[in-house]
């Protein structure tokens, strides 16, 4: 892997963790507004070590650990550098597997978005679909049956991997929207700021999980899934301080979020049936969707803006 490489993949996941933290931002500032100084510094200092560290280190390692088992804990997080042989013939042996159950949840966490929840509409087509959020469980499922169908013919494990893609989707996705109705509960003083902290830390933990399988569709090697996602996290973190709204005023910002999902989603699938795909696809993919939707943003904000002008500039001219 070329030093060019490298660099593009940790910005890659740097930009993608970020975006598709949007939410978890929104939610982590609004109950920090609500919470005692001491309370707020410990969160954004201690708990963004554990976010990068704990949270974002060792889940991936662990995965990869335990889809490649013979590797062993050193292993597993020096594999992608590895010269040796057999480590290499281990990890791409399993790699099929790891891909097809990133990728099923992935693709699933698109729909889900597409169908049933609320958003802006940046593209055609986003209105009609939000329309017919009733669809989404028979798409879902017949989107599962038609990969299991497919995988079978090439690999029982893999297919099992897509069982376990769409599984982790719908336990996580409950704790997400559990996550989301709780929060008018964390806003008021119900509870104290210990029990905010650790329902936060729950929280971040729940959202996480996009970002570090969507990582890896970027790579394999957990030293630079580290370093992108973690890198991510502490934006997360100055956006959640700082710049909440302004990241607010970006209206579509989590369309391309969603769609880099399913693009990664899409990848992670296509790697898992054994098409190839280079290292530098995802992160030029990530960028332009993310860039297109921002630049979307930002156009409409000034048509906004004018659109308000526009009555003001009016009755200067009528008083004239």
């Amino acid at each position: 892997m070329s030093l060019f490489t490298i660099a593009l993949t940790i910005l890659g996941l740097s930009l993608f963790e970020t975006v598709s933290s949007v939410d978890n931002a929104i939610i982590n500032a609004e109950v920090l507004s609500g919470m005692g100084a001491r309370a707020r510094r410990w969160f954004l200092i201690w708990g963004m070590l554990f976010a990068v560290f704990v949270v974002r280190g060792l889940l991936p390692w662990l995965i990869v650990w335990l889809a490649v088992p013979q590797l062993g804990p050193i292993g597993a997080l020096t594999a992608a550098f590895s010269s040796d042989p057999v480590v290499h013939d281990a990890v791409h042996a399993a790699a099929p597997v790891l891909f097809m159950g990133g990728g099923v949840f992935l693709v699933l966490l698109f729909f889900h978005w597409l169908f049933i929840e609320p958003k802006n509409f940046g593209i055609v087509g986003e209105k009609f679909f939000s329309s017919k959020g009733v669809w989404f469980y028979a798409v879902a499922s017949v989107f599962l049956a038609l990969t299991v169908w497919f995988t079978l013919r090439t690999s029982s494990l893999v297919s099992f991997a897509a069982v376990i893609g769409s599984t982790v989707f719908f336990i996580t996705n409950g704790f997400k929207e559990n996550a989301e109705a709780q929060e008018k509960r964390l806003m008021t003083g119900a509870l104290s700021d210990l029990s905010k902290l650790l329902y936060l830390e729950i929280i971040d933990t729940t959202f996480s999980i996009d970002g570090v399988l969507g990582a890896f569709a970027f790579t394999l090697s957990v030293p630079l899934i580290i370093l992108g996602n973690g890198l991510g996290a502490v934006i997360v973190r100055q956006i959640t301080v700082g710049n909440i709204e302004r990241i607010r005023t970006l209206r579509y910002i989590k369309n391309g979020a969603m769609y880099s999902i399913f693009v990664l989603g899409v990848v992670m699938m296509g790697d898992g049936f054994g098409f190839e795909t280079p290292a530098w696809l995802s992160p030029v993919l990530t960028f332009l969707i993310v860039g297109f939707f921002f630049v979307r943003s930002i156009v409409e904000n000034k048509k906004r803006t004018r659109k308000r002008a526009l009555p003001k500039e009016r009755k200067k001219r009528r008083s004239k």
